[in-house]
């Protein structure tokens, strides 16, 4: 009796949302494969429909999602996704999102508020997602929130690396904007040869969003072009003011250097009419041609995305992408 031979053939399928479909067809490029055709619109009323126009039985699937303005549509389209896949018997589920929305609400700052960012990771678990992926969380502890794996990714590699071609000579200083960011300042310092390392000491106040003051530098800057590192600009006045500062302290120059370019509001004349002489970030999210300047140079976030699936894909091991950092 000839036995029946069953093969299992490991399928690997990107699936895009509508925020950003050109990082998608770029991530594709590097692992292999186009983006899963798919429709997606909204009823009159603003409820999404979402349907995949191709079988995704069994596969391994990774829904990429950029989740900027308006957030919360691409979110809602981004768990119906991954909806859809759960119930046409996909066989594993990679959110790949790689700016987390709601990241900054990671804590209760006062009673009676949510903790935005656990409800986020609930969400995604209860549409049936096994695994998230993203890209310099806010908040390590983010991780934790996720009932499963949650790969981390690091852009502090491809954001060193250029700051260190372009500024090759000059005597550098890496800047922390406030003493919470000083962990992945010492990791800049290391990656940028040693280089001394400062902070901004500012205060916050809890009751007015998106305003801080920024107060004093603590550690030299005197003469060097200085690194502001953080994880995203968002309106901008955090940098800007932490710029002056430093200027202030004698600084020869400022570069800054994030992951996020979330840009709201007045981020971009902020920037532009700033003393900085470069602004660098990744294309984690979509900025569209009437917010970039001159001094904006925008880094592709896509081939360490690229090279993060095929690794989740093959079982191997995305640590290993960061020389063991992670």
């Amino acid at each position: 009796m000839s036995g029946l031979e069953i093969q299992s053939r490991k399928n690997l399928m990107l699936f895009t949302g509508r925020s950003y479909p050109e990082l998608a067809e770029e991530v594709g490029r590097e692992v292999g494969v186009a983006p899963v055709p798919t429709s997606a619109y909204e009823f009159a009323n603003g409820e999404i429909f979402v349907r995949f126009e191709e079988s995704v039985r069994g596969c391994d699937a990774f829904v990429l999602q950029s989740h900027a303005t308006p957030i919360n549509t691409w979110v809602m389209e981004q768990l119906l996704m991954v909806d859809a896949l759960k119930r046409a018997s996909a066989k594993r589920i990679t959110v790949v999102m790689p700016f987390y929305p709601y990241a900054r609400q990671d804590k209760k700052h006062r009673g009676r508020e949510p903790i935005s960012a656990r409800l986020i990771a609930d969400l995604f678990k209860t549409a049936g997602a096994d695994r998230l992926m993203s890209v310099d969380l806010h908040t390590a502890q983010i991780q934790g929130f996720f009932d499963g794996p949650v790969d981390h990714l690091f852009a502090l590699p491809l954001l060193a690396d250029h700051v260190a071609e372009r500024y090759a000579g000059q005597p550098l200083a890496v800047v922390a904007p406030d003493s919470g960011r000083v962990r992945v300042a010492e990791r800049w310092t290391d990656r940028l040869g040693g280089c001394p390392l400062a902070f901004i000491h500012k205060t916050r106040d809890p009751l007015i969003p998106n305003q801080v003051v920024a107060n004093r530098v603590v550690g030299d800057v005197e003469g060097r072009t200085c690194i502001i590192v953080d994880d995203m600009i968002d309106t901008g006045g955090t940098i800007t003011k932490a710029a002056e500062v430093l200027f202030n302290a004698g600084a020869a120059d400022v570069v800054v250097a994030a992951t996020h370019g979330v840009l709201s509001g007045p981020a971009m004349d902020r920037l532009k009419n700033s003393r900085i002489c470069e602004v660098v970030v990744t294309n984690t999210l979509p900025i569209d041609a009437d917010h970039r300047f001159d001094k904006l140079s925008v880094l592709s976030i896509a081939p360490l995305i690229g090279r993060a699936i095929t690794e989740v894909f093959e079982d191997g091991s995305v640590t290993s992408l960061f020389d063991g950092q992670a």
